[in-house]
């Protein structure tokens, strides 16, 4: 789930990506070194960097708590995995393959009776096979040799497999305003760093978030401090609203086998 967090280190990223658009190996769009990072700056770090001709840019949150913007009624959001085990049925004979990773689930249905294992961690495909032919072994004569499996006298037979899908809900949407400053040793330096994060912002309407959401960014203003008893400081503000959602995130289990009755006569799974 997006946590205000999330919102303040994408912005940081996008900011060191505009002031050093080659890489920190070479020189910052403004020319002197550039420190970015979240938070406030302690006055005598800052004190420092500026007596030293460095540039640091800060991003905090500002405007109070935020509000909240929720408007949309709660439903799932369901992105299907594409399974990394295979099955498959020659005649009377089921193979696996590719690879048996944690969260899936293995099936054969078997005259209309189905039998399924759940892949563990550290199973193999002769492992999964092993587990299906205990459970059919209650009903049917099973021969197993590796990851392949044999049922004789099953006459109609078949095999498949799914893997759990994630599954997001968006419970929650808020609007909070963030505050880029700027404090740099001299206007030029303020101006050529204001104006490189503000050009690469300008372009962004909605930005990606690390946990695949993304927040829709907004210019909310800009304000100048030059403060004469601080010769070394100059300092311009950027502000820009964010709404981002909160969301919560689960794993679901997908539908191996579905029985529907067809003109009341055949089966189809």
């Amino acid at each position: 789930m997006a946590d205000q967090s999330d919102v303040e280190n994408a912005l940081v990223t996008i900011i060191a990506g505009a002031l050093y658009p080659n890489g920190t190996s070479s020189p910052s769009v403004p020319g002197p070194a550039c420190r970015v990072y979240r938070g406030w700056p302690l006055p005598a770090a800052l004190d420092a960097d500026l007596a030293a001709g460095r540039i640091n840019v800060t991003v905090f949150p500002s405007g109070g708590s935020g509000r909240n913007t929720t408007r949309y009624e709660p439903r799932w959001a369901v992105t299907p995995q594409q399974p990394t085990l295979t099955a498959s049925v020659t005649g009377d004979t089921i193979a696996f393959g590719g690879s048996a990773d944690p969260g899936q689930l293995a099936g054969v249905l078997a005259d209309q009776r189905s039998y399924v294992y759940r892949t563990q961690a550290g199973d193999t495909l002769a492992l999964v096979a092993a587990n299906l032919a205990v459970l059919l072994r209650a009903d049917f004569i099973v021969q197993q040799s590796a990851s392949s499996l044999t049922v004789p006298a099953a006459g109609d037979l078949s095999a498949r497999v799914v893997a759990d899908a994630s599954a997001t809900q968006e419970v929650r949407r808020q609007r909070q305003t963030f505050r880029v400053t700027c404090w740099c040793p001299t206007p030029p330096a303020r101006d050529a760093t204001a104006s490189a994060i503000d050009q690469a912002m300008a372009g962004m309407r909605f930005m990606p978030l690390a946990d695949g959401t993304s927040v829709w960014v907004r210019y909310a203003g800009t304000t100048v401090f030059d403060q004469s008893q601080d010769a070394l400081l100059y300092r311009r503000d950027l502000l820009y609203s964010a709404e981002y959602v909160t969301t919560l995130t689960e794993m679901q289990t997908s539908m191996l086998f579905g029985n529907l009755l067809v003109n009341a006569a055949s089966f189809i799974a």
